[in-house]
């Protein structure tokens, strides 16, 4: 005795293939702005804790690419994921949220 599957028609997370949706965009503080033309960013997200289930800060650091120079200590920035732009540059600046005040420039030092 045979049974048929169905064969699934549509395209998407329905039918088990991943949905592109473009290059990630990620909010972070510049925490170095002393290279020419990159930035060091920081971005924070939280985690649940897998067997606790308390949400600790974990962050992570990117290497953006500012062709301006734009951005500086503690500025608050969007950037976007794009090609390989050196051995550690993998993102570019996209634009800059809120600049820094003499408050953040303390918190960061």
């Amino acid at each position: 005795m045979t049974v048929a599957t169905p064969t699934p028609t549509a395209s998407g997370p329905a039918s088990g293939e991943p949905k592109t949706t473009g290059p990630r965009h990620l909010l972070g503080i510049v925490t170095r702005d002393k290279n020419a033309k990159t930035r060091r960013v920081e971005v924070e997200r939280l985690v649940r804790h897998p067997k606790y289930g308390k949400f600790v800060k974990q962050r992570t650091i990117c290497y953006a690419h500012d062709e301006n120079n734009e951005s500086h200590l503690g500025d608050t920035v969007e950037i976007v994921e794009s090609r390989p732009l050196s051995r550690t540059k993998r993102w570019r600046l996209l634009r800059i949220v809120t600049k820094a005040t003499s408050h953040t420039l303390s918190h960061l030092e």
